[in-house]
């Protein structure tokens, strides 16, 4: 059985009142009460009822993390990162699903169905307007690209530099026709378009055009739509010698369907992917890839959590966080090392695997 705080005030030969003030440090109790009462409570091995304790300061303490997919390899990283430190904070993390669903995302962004303090949130189908209009006082922080939002706090990197950054690098090891896979024109998050936009600005700081029949668009960031996406570049009028792909799974897609074609990885294709996913460590060849801070994201996104719990009604925070350029076997070479405006430190070189 428990302990209770009865049995530990008459071991001690207190009121029950003063082990409930040594229990939550209240500060008005004399020093030779309090050591008497700890010694109790060392001795019986009480346990604060902590769900009790924060249901009492208004609090749950769980925060809810709500990503559009659990399964994909980035945010089951991702999530897992933030609940190790949340569980070193006191907290316990809730996760859910959207699927990018408007009306799911809706529904959780509200918090009542998780019951919880906090929310951080991965939007895909719910636009900017409507985010700003939200009247929930729930504390939330975006996840994701920039929000544009100063009203609302946000935490991501800059997808812009990181793709110009991924498309230099192919550049600089001498492919001429690099594609690009992985825009969703059906979805209002805007990250597919910002990798897109970084694509496009390495391209003209080369000298050259973007090509839309080097474009390709996909349904989902998924491995077969990978695969679909690469066939039907190596079917079209004009074929690649490189490919970015938005995610590491449209990469691993394309790499199979390169291998399906009889084609070789770096040789004939070179190909580089982002979020820096376990599986690209791992396949042949290893995959060069654009490595968000999962840590740093994470903090980020508990820091100002926290900052938003204690201050509803202060200005959002804008955190920006790092990303690293992994070269690794898939695009044949190495980049030179260069000042970055982007999201390593200046003069850094990208890291070599």
């Amino acid at each position: 059985m428990p302990v209770s705080l009865r049995s530990v005030a008459e071991r001690a030969g207190v009121s029950v009142r003063t082990v409930s003030n040594v229990v939550n440090d209240f500060p008005h109790v004399a020093p030779a009460t309090r050591a008497a009462v700890q010694a109790a409570l060392d001795e019986l091995g009480y346990r604060p009822n902590l769900a009790a304790r924060q249901l009492r300061r208004g609090r749950t303490g769980a925060i809810g993390l709500v990503v559009p997919e659990v399964h994909s390899p980035y945010f089951s990283q991702l999530a897992s990162v933030v609940v190790r430190l949340a569980e070193a904070r006191g907290l316990t993390v809730l996760i859910d699903q959207t699927e990018g669903d408007p009306q799911r995302e809706r529904r959780l962004l509200g918090g009542s169905t998780f019951g919880v303090d906090g929310m951080i949130l991965s939007p895909w189908s719910l636009d900017v307007s409507e985010l700003a209009a939200r009247r929930e006082t729930l504390p939330l922080v975006l996840l994701g690209e920039r929000s544009g939002l100063s009203a609302l706090d946000h935490v991501g990197f800059d997808n812009v530099a990181a793709a110009h950054d991924a498309t230099a690098h192919l550049i600089e090891v001498g492919r001429q026709r690099i594609a690009a896979v992985g825009t969703q024109p059906h979805l209002t998050n805007e990250t597919g378009q910002q990798r897109l936009e970084g694509y496009h600005a390495a391209l003209r700081a080369a000298g050259r055009e973007p090509d839309p029949r080097l474009e390709v668009a996909v349904r989902a960031l998924h491995r077969a739509d990978g695969v679909a996406a690469m066939e039907a570049l190596l079917d079209g009028p004009v074929v690649p010698d490189a490919v970015f792909c938005f995610t590491d799974e449209l990469a691993l897609g394309a790499v199979r369907a390169l291998a399906d074609r009889g084609l070789r990885v770096p040789e004939d294709v070179a190909v580089v992917g982002f979020d820096d996913i376990e599986d690209g460590r791992f396949s042949v060849p290893t995959l060069t890839t654009i490595a968000p801070d999962k840590e740093q994201i994470a903090t980020g996104c508990l820091d100002t959590l926290a900052a938003r719990m204690l201050d509803p009604t202060g200005p959002g925070q804008e955190v920006v966080t790092t990303y690293e350029l992994v070269v690794r076997q898939s695009s044949g070479g190495h980049r030179n090392s260069r000042s970055d405006q982007g999201g390593r430190p200046a003069g850094a070189t990208p890291k070599i695997h």
